[in-house]
């Protein structure tokens, strides 16, 4: 190093001499009589350096002329041309070579250096690469021995600084991204808990091997001795990679389909990895101090029921599968780690999540689902059988699925009135056409009907009632059935059984349906023809209970005489409702009645009296005609009330015209008008619209009309006869004031 540099001094000092020299060559040539000092200068100096200097080529040839008067000037000319032309090769040869032996020398110090510095480099990349990929324990140890081992024997070089300065950022980072991991992993489990719950219970139904009654009490398999790679946050999918979360592994019915256990479903890997590097990293219970933390945090809402649980079967099944899922997951991890939760803490969560659970089964009342009811009992019933099978008591989870009995029968009370209301609704209220004996014969199997006449009558021929008795009595039974299914798995004896589904089909009778034939009943829209079918179709309801009674003992095995055995209350039910279709029928008839009469126009100072009753009153009976025709399938006494219902209305709305405070003075031809309408009631009375009625019970309804009658046009006459005034002259006598006698 030193000796380059003498080197460059030195001839940094030559230079500046014989710059010197030429300066003073130039000054004392120009001086006359100043050659012999000159020669003396020059001839201690080397023309050659003075020749390279090539500065000024005159003054050369002037001191060469001074100190050698036969100095051939021109011949050196030429001969200084030629040489620096045949030197200019040797020249660039030279430079060529010292440039080539300065890039070997670079080179060469470049290869020593390299030889250092690529180990380092590569066990950077190895390890930018294991971070990138997720291998975070790997690439700690790597950082470790990149530390300890390469960068001690390059520290002078600035990258290598770089690197050092980075090291403490690097572990930081390995430490966020396996902390990242662990808290995707959390956020799968509490995401797709359900399912893993779900699966949980399957195992538990079908016993399969692994999950309950292990020997260790665990309800999962654990990986081999080295966790399986990460995979999507701690859920494994292989059968749907779009969605990268989950997989479906079919439904366990197929033959030979083993029921995936739990742990098939979650990959814990990132658990582990996260819990070795906290480890390494001296921050082993800050680790477990989080994921504890977090954890409860998790149970905590997974022991929130939704606000909208008790809405659907479906989801209570989802809240319990979270629950399963839960603490499938922490006993896998309490049998799989060592230390980072333990006994304590999971008790802890247990009997967290058992009071919160009670609370919430308490709370939420169950409503229907129609699609989950056939497997109501397998959501109230398995998930404290899987969990027992884990070793969780479960005792207080058991007793509660009696305690929710109640709520279920709601449930499926919610259920068949939206069936009910369905079958009401798309009702034609018609007599059922049957065309030939396969289509009676299902009808007859469907309801329990015997009718000797209608047997032996030719096809086609009609049922009296209309669909909805068969379908409303089909599924009477299927709600039944319903019923039986759900107390299967409670432990219950048969005499509980029987009780809990009859007292479950007397509320079903006597407030799902009456509820729903009352509103049937109770619509603007529906007409007598309509309430006549009702009322019909109630009656045979009402004679199909005894074989619902025989129904019930048949599947519960319980006489109905044995002690404390609930009745059936469907023939009030009908009663009931056939009594408020009777009364609409009456007040749809008072109601069509006053309709016609709101057409009634009496002309009460008429002249003379028409020919016949008024075309209104004619309308108003040929109605009630056709009207009481329809009734021919009612109870006798059902269609003579009507009858006579309709009469007294009609009979009293008439007497109202008459006696209203509008009419204070009429004409004897319009009494006579009015006379020839209450005619045409009598006759209609007389002529027995509605079998049954004795004598002329029937005209009695238009008795108070009658009088009333007769009684304006006797008194009519007396009055003409004590003023002795002739009814025909002046038309004085055709009018009558009312005043003296109305009110």
């Amino acid at each position: 190093m030193e000796r380059p540099k003498m080197a460059e001094l030195e001839s940094l000092e030559t230079a500046a001499e014989h710059e010197r020299i030429l300066r003073e060559i130039e000054r004392k040539r120009r001086i006359p009589g100043s050659e012999q000092p000159l020669r003396g200068l020059g001839q201690g100096c080397c023309l050659w350096p003075l020749c390279c200097a090539g500065k000024n080529i005159v003054l050369i040839y002037g001191m060469c002329s001074l100190l050698f008067p036969l100095f051939p000037q021109n011949q050196v000319t030429d001969t200084n041309r030629k040489l620096q032309n045949e030197g200019k090769e040797l020249i660039l040869a030279m430079e060529e070579l010292r440039q080539c032996r300065l890039q070997q020398r670079n080179i060469s110090a470049t290869v020593d250096k390299l030889t250092l510095c690529l180990p380092v480099l590569e066990m950077y990349s190895k390890l930018r690469e294991q971070m990138k990929s997720k291998r975070h324990y790997p690439a700690l140890k790597t950082l470790e021995h990149l530390e300890h081992t390469f960068l001690p024997q390059v520290s002078h070089y600035r990258f290598c600084k770089v690197m050092v300065d980075n090291i403490p950022r690097l572990r930081q980072e390995i430490r966020e991204l396996s902390m990242s991991d662990l808290k995707d992993f959390l956020e799968s489990i509490r995401k797709h808990s359900d399912r893993i719950g779900e699966t949980a219970m399957k195992q538990e139904r079908l016993d399969f091997p692994g999950i309950v009654g292990s020997g260790n009490g665990m309800g999962l398999k654990v990986h081999g001795s080295h966790p399986k790679p990460f995979q999507d946050s701690g859920i494994k999918d292989t059968q749907d990679s779009s969605q990268g979360i989950f997989l479906g592994f079919g439904d366990g019915k197929g033959k030979g389909d083993p029921v995936p256990g739990a742990q098939d479903l979650v990959d814990f890997s990132p658990v582990y990895r996260c819990l070795h590097i906290y480890s390494v990293l001296g921050a082993r219970e800050t680790f477990e101090s989080y994921y504890r933390k977090q954890r409860r945090k998790q149970a905590r809402l997974v022991l929130q029921p939704p606000s909208n649980m008790h809405e659907t079967l479906d989801g209570y099944r989802k809240y319990f599968n979270q629950i399963v899922g839960f603490f499938v997951v922490e006993d896998h991890i309490l049998h799989t780690t060592q230390g980072l939760v333990n006994r304590a803490y999971i008790d802890e969560l247990w009997e967290m999540a058992l009071s919160k659970t009670i609370a919430a089964l308490r709370t939420h009342s169950v409503s229907k689902s129609p699609a989950e009811l056939s497997s109501a009992c397998w959501g109230l019933h398995s998930p404290p059988a899987a969990l027992q099978g884990y070793g969780f008591p479960v005792n207080q989870l058991f007793e509660m699925l009696l305690e929710i009995q109640d709520q279920y029968s709601e449930t499926l009370l919610k259920k068949w009135a939206g069936v009910f209301r369905t079958i009401l609704d798309s009702d034609n209220y018609s007599p059922i056409p049957v065309s030939d004996e396969e289509v009676y014969r299902k009808i007859v199997g469907q309801f329990p009907f015997q009718d000797a006449e209608l047997e032996k009558q030719p096809f086609p021929k009609k049922f009296p009632f209309s669909e909805f008795v068969p379908k409303v009595y089909s599924q009477i039974k299927e709600f039944i059935y319903a019923c039986l299914k759900f107390s299967e798995d409670l432990h219950l004896s048969s005499t509980e059984v029987d009780d809990m589904i009859r007292k479950s089909t007397n509320l079903l009778l006597t407030r799902t349906l009456s509820n729903c034939l009352q509103n049937v009943i109770k619509r603007k829209n529906v007409g007598l023809t309509e309430l006549v079918q009702i009322i019909i179709n109630t009656t045979h309801l009402e004679k199909s209970c005894k074989f619902l009674e025989e129904f019930i003992t048949n599947i519960t095995n319980v006489l109905p005489e044995t002690v404390h055995t609930t009745k059936l209350y469907g023939t009030t039910t009908f009663k009931d409702a056939r009594h408020a279709a009777e009364e609409e029928i009456y007040t749809n008839l008072n109601q069509k009645i006053d309709q016609f009469l709101q057409l009634a126009d009496y002309d009460w100072m008429a002249p003379e009296p028409g020919s016949r009753a008024s075309d209104y009153l004619v309308d108003l009976i040929g109605f009630l005609r056709s009207t009481f025709a329809v009734f021919t399938h009612l109870p006798g006494k059902v269609a003579q009330t009507a009858c006579m219902s309709a009469c007294k209305h009609l009979s009293t709305s008439l007497l109202q015209l008459l006696l209203e405070a509008e009419v204070r003075q009429l004409t004897l031809g319009a009494l006579h008008q009015f006379n020839l309408d209450v005619e045409e009631c009598e006759q209609f009375a007389r002529s027995g619209p509605v079998p049954g009625f004795q004598g002329d019970t029937l005209q009695l309804a238009f008795i108070d009309l009658r009088q009333v009658s007769l009684f304006v046009l006797g008194w009519w006459a007396s009055s003409l006869a004590s003023y002795q005034i002739p009814a025909d002259k002046s038309g004085v006598g055709n009018h009558l004031w009312l005043g003296g006698w109305l009110p």
